[in-house]
């Protein structure tokens, strides 16, 4: 790896880029041998979001680019591409190249120190940095062309935990406002879909409820990466599709869930985006805080300061009266509010009464055991979905739902309904001679979602409304909520 700039040069142009184009180091090679190495890190959020890594040696800063930085631990090898030698001038760099530039983006600081050199081979190069957010002993590999590795000999520092996987969404019981304040936070309850968010080295990562991976169906989530660059999170939260309004519209976001086609999400994530809304912290730069209570859990969310055009952190409301917040959720058009304890420790996959889900109005996931055909007009189409609810003994009936469908919906559910036909009745009870007659049964595999009045004596939903499908959960999730 000579020490040469010219590679450096020709690719910018010095009259449109700040950066300096600098010289090699005049020091005498006594000079170079006597003075304490230099190592700076740089975050480049150029046309993909990475990190450079550059070491000083023979008057040049040697680089490379870490597309997921540096690794934390042994366990993980991280990819580092060799570039072209830089001047020791840019290891102060920081600003804006020109997007038409090479490398063009913003650049800045993301951490600087010095090295103790162990080794430095064409081959092979091993260091010790000391650093205020890098530090500890690494050693740099090729593996094809410019390709190399960056691997860390030590291990991870004192306290480290490696984050998390397949954590589930801690849960709230349907219930009332509690009769005393202090105890309690309130947040308003968002219309959308449940996700834990994952993001490391820049990388999201969405987990639906069921653990299902939906990040390609919401791009817009990458920003979230962007904003936090390196550090390690995983957040609890709820993407919100918002209608022209300002107000949640969970149809708008049934019909991206439903979408099968990269070119529909791309084009629907442009025209009709959604916002990832941040309401609790499990993970943070490199430890676990599920074990803290709320309060402070909130703080450190708080502290990431998300905000962006399409991510944020609601608010969290302490010394109010819940009925107070409540009448504010109702006046935006809200769902309800969820209240919970705060000195509560977050629970993965369990449903306590540490958060208690306060609705406006009535809302159930269902199951789809059915389906009745449609008359008059709407003869060949979809009439009506039979719904039920599982419980230990089976799939109790709770009645049928024809209303909320827009006619796009009905021929998709029927399309989707089709390869789950069934001869036999998924219910345990409940159907009327007359709706067994029409019924056209299916395995009770599809999840969906209505909006209804209240629950008959006979364990029906009286005046359903269709919402939309929820594909981000299981059968055996869904249970009677009221």
């Amino acid at each position: 790896m000579p020490a040469d700039l010219s590679p450096y040069r020709d690719k910018r142009d010095p009259g449109r880029t700040p950066e300096p184009m600098g010289s090699k180091s005049r020091r005498t090679q006594r000079d170079r041998e006597s003075a304490t190495p230099t190592f700076v890190i740089q975050e480049h959020h150029a046309r993909s979001l990475h990190w450079d890594f550059r070491l000083e040696h023979d008057g040049v800063l040697v680089s490379w680019a870490l597309p997921k930085g540096l690794p934390e631990t042994p366990s993980s090898d991280h990819l580092a591409v060799h570039t072209e030698d830089h001047p020791l001038q840019y290891a102060t760099f920081s600003g804006d190249i020109p997007k038409e530039e090479y490398g063009g983006g913003h650049v800045s600081l993301w951490d600087s120190g010095t090295y103790d050199l162990e080794k430095w081979r064409d081959d092979e190069v091993m260091v010790v940095l000391h650093g205020t957010r890098a530090s500890g002993r690494y050693v740099l590999f090729p593996t094809r062309g410019k390709n190399w590795m960056i691997h860390r000999m030590d291990p991870p520092p004192a306290g480290y935990e490696p984050m998390p996987e397949g954590v589930r969404p801690m849960l709230a019981q349907p219930g009332d406002l509690p009769t005393s304040d202090k105890e309690w936070a309130y947040e308003f309850k968002w219309d959308g879909v449940r996700a834990i968010v994952y993001v490391e080295g820049g990388r999201v990562r969405a987990l639906g409820r069921n653990g299902t991976d939906v990040t390609p169906l919401f791009p817009e989530l990458r920003d979230i990466g962007d904003f936090l660059g390196a550090r390690p999170v995983v957040v609890d939260g709820e993407i919100v599709s918002f209608d022209a309004g300002g107000r949640p519209s969970f149809g708008q976001l049934a019909h991206r869930l439903h979408l099968g086609s990269k070119a529909a999400i791309t084009r629907l994530s442009k025209s009709t985006p959604v916002s990832y809304l941040a309401f609790d912290v499990l993970y943070l730069d490199g430890r676990s805080v599920m074990g803290l209570p709320y309060d402070q859990r909130r703080e450190l969310l708080e502290s990431l300061q998300l905000s962006g055009d399409r991510f944020g952190t609601p608010p969290s409301i302490r010394g109010a009266r819940g009925a107070a917040i409540l009448a504010v959720a109702a006046e935006r058009g809200l769902e309800g509010v969820v209240v919970k304890r705060r000195t509560s420790t977050y629970a993965p996959g369990r449903r306590t009464g540490d958060w208690v889900k306060v609705k406006i109005f009535h809302t159930q996931e269902v199951v789809i055991g059915g389906w009745t055909p449609g008359r008059g007009e709407r003869s060949g189409s979809l009439g009506a979905l039979l719904l039920g609810i599982p419980t230990p003994e089976g799939l109790d009936y709770a009645g049928k739902v024809g209303t909320g469908f827009s006619d796009s919906a009905r021929s998709q559910l029927l399309s989707d309904l089709a390869p789950l036909a069934a001869e036999e009745s998924p219910f345990r009870d409940g159907l009327r001679p007359a709706e067994r007659a029409q019924a056209r049964f299916v395995r009770p595999e599809l999840v969906g979602e209505v909006r209804f009045a209240e629950w008959t004596t006979d364990g029906r939903l009286r005046h359903p409304s269709w919402r939309g499908l929820r594909t981000d959960k299981r059968a055996s999730d869904v249970a009677r909520e009221s």
